[in-house]
């Protein structure tokens, strides 16, 4: 086994520990190549439990954190699911690599433009677009789970519009530069929403044009 896949199987077994159980989402974890997706200088430390930088001002996130998130949406083979905030493409590479068709959204053109070369494999099933994630993305909706990757201050109600009855929207709810509360709306048949806190966490802030 090689120096990745080894950090990669220890990693996984941290998770497990750290309580989450969901085999479809570890899987996924020790296949995808964390140190794909972040800096070169940063490479030594992929597969260490923590968030990293990626330049201009952002992270990826901690692989707990990810872990936590895609669980959390309850997402399977075959859903559509929307990410806003592409990053470097680690948790859109974890979505695609469960069999989700993966439509993500990012602010920053260098760090798109980065990810899109990082995501293009013919395995997975992902479109990418640049631009305000604020919109969603209606003409691919619904979906059946939608991640935010950056921490807006409430959710924003069109992307509740876009999600379908049933489906989950994962994201860090609060200020920036304090703590946020990580939080699942699950939309009912009736349209609304049912809020599931599941902690503390920080993210770096949701932006617009």
């Amino acid at each position: 086994m090689t120096e990745p896949k080894q950090a990669a199987t220890r990693l996984v077994a941290e998770l497990r520990q750290q309580g989450i159980d969901d085999g479809v989402v570890l899987a996924a974890m020790a296949r995808v190549a964390r140190e794909d997706f972040v800096p070169e200088s940063e490479r030594s430390s992929a597969y260490v439990n923590q968030p990293l930088p990626i330049g201009e001002g952002q992270t990826i996130s901690q692989p707990y954190i990810v872990a936590l998130m895609t669980h959390a949406a309850g997402v399977a083979r075959g859903d559509r699911v929307l990410e806003i905030g592409t990053g470097s493409g680690y948790q859109t590479a974890i979505l695609a690599e469960i069999g989700c068709v993966v439509y993500s959204i990012e602010i920053r053109p260098e760090l798109a433009r980065c990810a899109a070369a990082l995501l293009d494999r013919p395995e997975w099933h992902i479109h990418l677009r640049t631009g305000d994630g604020h919109a969603g993305w209606p003409s691919a909706a619904p979906f059946q789970a939608i991640l935010i990757t950056a921490a807006p201050k409430s959710l924003p109600p069109v992307l509740a519009e876009q999600l379908r009855a049933g489906g989950s929207i994962v994201a860090p709810l609060g200020e920036a530069d304090a703590v946020q509360r990580l939080v699942v709306h699950k939309k009912q048949a009736d349209g609304s929403l049912k809020r599931t806190d599941l902690g503390g966490v920080r993210f770096v802030p949701m932006v617009s044009d």
